[in-house]
């Protein structure tokens, strides 16, 4: 009986299994794209760890290490293999790589083989960037990385969310056939039975949407992997993502999908199987009404219509609050999205491209590569449409400064105790001394720039300070560091100290696409000035770097035809990687331009949510609507009229939203100005005021055409039969 009743109501109500079809479609849809985009984007990651830091689970680092040894430590149950690292061993130190079966128990593990072999924790390291990953925590960790618990986190709102948006359709199936039910509680049938038809019916309408919508889902995240790729694709040190699937993630969104379909179904078929057969049965299936609260505001505008169309919201209220908040959320998110994307784009390209436009045109990173060891810059200065090439390298040192050689611009400003805290026993303070090392020739050149004697036999001293009192970030002002009358600065790293004569102090740096520290005195020495005293002393970073300036108006053909000459010439001995100004700008655009159409998408998929509840609200609520615009019609009102109430109501749903994310995204964007110190003609010149236009109207658009849908199909049926006939549609 049950069964064929399904079977029958089905096929005659098109419309309200038409609503539940499509909100279940798009909610497995969304989940499957979530669950499949983090995969990818996790195994992303993890490929890119291994990259960097290689597959190795735990380390072991010591003095001595031998064939037995290793035997020793493969001969633990856990241990899968355990490899010289020679890359990384050198003289008097070993370093062996050691892979586990389980790695869960690496914690556990790695200091028992250490014992075995003899020595200490120290000598033990583990790849924990990697195996946090793998959601493998060190248990002495008081703070371990929380993401596991976030995935969990953002499935469960989501699932929670997904529940809320189907469960709308389904009430509002059932609610239409209280009168129904009622009847069939009055001659026999039990709760129990009334649930099980409903949640029956429910598990027929949603297996074949849930399977679509979890293979939509999948060939979305396949679409969005593609789109990172191709406006990723110039990304300095970025390697390409491949998708991936994984059988148990179909099956985790499946399951996840029928359990949301069922606690969906479930919550109101619980509420109606527990009505009294004469609370069934006196309901008239229609709109209550409220006739106590008037909606002032529409009433004043759009007179009796308004009224009628305020009090038809607020009965549906509770219904359309999932497709009021997802619309709200859309649009607000992408107003803010696309404000925050140009302001980035604006802000980067005022500190950045436009900044360093007249200092490079090509960089070029030597991996691994001392400046000393370099050895092409005769060859660099020779190629054609090189107005410049400056070879330099960084490293890291520390000076002390007595009181008295702060300069009265810093003391007038709070003195070295607001850069450095309080003196050391002998009242000197310590300062940050950064090191760059230019090659000789770059370095004479410099000492010609700023108009002092060139001369390879002492450093040139930056000598200014960030005034964070008189102008913020975005507008720096100097002040010099120090008194100019010291010629002499000592520097000291790893208790090692060296002292070097200072040939000038200057506020003008080096023509280098470098930022320096705010509150650090940077040295620039020569090349030969670093072999003879400070090579010994400071330690540089391992990489050095080319600087090069082309002659002439740069364009994207020559740069890229320079670039490939210069790659050429400097890849057959070193390992290199090279940027270029202007591609390196194309790349920030087609960035934030994938940011756009990505964030945007997922915007327009909230909205697709929200304006699938609309639908399914407009059409679900036929025959209630019939009932009420029949009443309405029996005391005079006329179908144009009624077309009218539509209208306001549609402009209600769309507008409401709308209002409420303008003022909050002028809030936002004026925050954000603010806070980054930006001319606000600056944004409001570039504001993107028409793709929020669009999606304001896309909005508007979708939430008019359901109730011209819903309109037109009420307004064809006979209202006046309405109030005799309560079969079903």
């Amino acid at each position: 009986m049950w069964k064929d009743y399904s079977k029958s109501y089905i096929k005659n109500n098109r419309a309200s299994s038409i609503s539940i079809m499509v909100a279940a479609l798009i909610a497995t849809m969304f989940l499957s794209l979530l669950c499949s985009i983090a995969y990818n984007f996790w195994e992303y990651d993890v490929e890119q760890i291994i990259l960097e830091e290689g597959d190795w689970q735990g380390r072991i680092v010591c003095e001595a290490l031998d064939s037995n040894d290793l035997s020793m430590v493969c001969q633990f149950a856990n241990v899968e293999k355990a490899v010289i690292n020679e890359e990384l061993s050198q003289k008097g130190k070993i370093v062996a790589d050691i892979y586990l079966k389980n790695a869960r128990t690496i914690y556990r593990d790695m200091p028992l083989i250490a014992a075995q072999l003899g020595l200490n924790e120290d000598s033990i390291q583990y790849n924990s960037l990697l195996m946090s990953r793998y959601f493998i925590h060190d248990p002495e960790d008081e703070t371990p990385p929380m993401l596991l618990a976030l995935y969990v986190v953002i499935l469960i709102i989501v699932a929670v969310s997904l529940i809320l948006i189907i469960r709308g359709s389904f009430e509002l199936s059932m609610n239409a056939r209280i009168h129904q039910f009622g009847i069939f509680s009055s001659i026999g049938a039990t709760p129990r039975q009334i649930r099980t038809c409903l949640l029956q019916e429910a598990m027929v309408l949603s297996i074949l949407p849930i399977l679509i919508g979890s293979m939509s889902g999948i060939l979305i995240s396949y679409g969005v992997i593609k789109a990172v790729n191709f406006f990723a694709s110039d990304v300095s040190g970025r390697h390409e993502a491949v998708f991936q699937y994984h059988p148990s993630i179909f099956a985790v969104t499946i399951f996840i999908s029928f359990l949301t379909v069922i606690f969906s179904a479930w919550i109101p078929a619980r509420k109606l199987s527990r009505m009294t057969p004469l609370e069934a049965i006196r309901n008239t299936s229609s709109l209550l009404l409220k006739k106590k609260k008037h909606c002032r505001f529409l009433s004043c505008i759009f007179g009796i219509k308004g009224e009628l169309a305020g009090n038809a919201l607020k009965a549906q209220k509770k219904h359309l609050r999932i497709s009021t908040l997802s619309l709200l959320l859309s649009f607000l998110g992408f107003s803010i999205m696309i404000c925050f994307t140009t302001l980035a784009d604006i802000s980067t390209r005022y500190t950045y491209f436009e900044r360093y436009q007249d200092v490079w045109d090509i960089m070029i990173t030597l991996k691994d590569t001392e400046i000393l060891d370099f050895g092409l810059t005769d060859e660099l200065q020779d190629i054609s449409g090189i107005q410049d090439a400056m070879v330099y390298q960084k490293a890291e040192a520390m000076t002390f400064l007595p009181e008295g050689l702060q300069s009265d611009e810093l003391l007038s400003l709070g003195g070295f105790e607001s850069v450095s805290g309080t003196p050391n026993e002998n009242g000197q303070f310590q300062v940050s001394a950064p090191i760059v090392v230019l090659d000789d020739i770059s370095f004479l050149n410099f000492c010609s720039q700023i108009g002092i004697t060139p001369s390879l036999d002492g450093a040139i001293v930056l000598n200014h300070i960030w005034d964070s009192v008189n102008s913020n970030f975005r507008y720096k002002k100097y002040v010099p560091f120090v008194r100019e009358d010291n010629q002499k600065t000592a520097l000291y790293k790893n208790d090692k100290i060296v002292e070097i004569p200072i040939l000038s102090y200057t506020q003008k740096a080096p023509t280098l696409r470098e930022e320096y520290d705010n509150y650090a005195l940077v040295h620039f020495i020569p090349l030969t000035m670093w072999n003879k005293t400070l090579g010994e002393v400071c330690e540089a970073e391992s990489n050095s770097y080319i600087r090069i300036l082309s002659n002439g108006t740069a364009n994207l053909v020559d740069l890229n035809g320079l670039e490939q000459e210069i790659v050429q010439l400097v890849s057959e001995q070193y390992d290199i990687e090279s940027e270029n100004r202007i591609q390196e700008r194309l790349s920030n655009d087609r960035l934030i331009q994938g940011m756009v159409m990505i964030f945007g998408a997922f915007c327009a998929l909230l909205a697709i949510i929200g304006i699938a509840n609309v639908f399914s609200n407009t059409l679900g609520f036929l025959r209630q609507r019939k009932r009420e615009f029949a009443q309405y019609m029996s005391i005079g009102l006329t179908p144009q009229e009624m077309r009218k109430m539509f209208c306001i109501e549609a402009f209600v749903i769309a507008g409401k939203p709308l209002l409420i994310t303008l003022p909050l995204t002028v809030l936002f964007v004026q925050f954000a100005v603010t806070a980054s110190y930006l001319d606000p003609i600056a944004f409001w010149s570039e504001a993107p005021i028409l793709p929020i236009l669009i999606f304001a109207a896309a909005i508007i658009l979708f939430v008019a055409l359901a109730y011209y849908i819903g309109g037109k199909r009420l307004l064809q049926c006979d209202l006046n039969e309405t109030l005799r006939n309560d079969a079903l549609i």
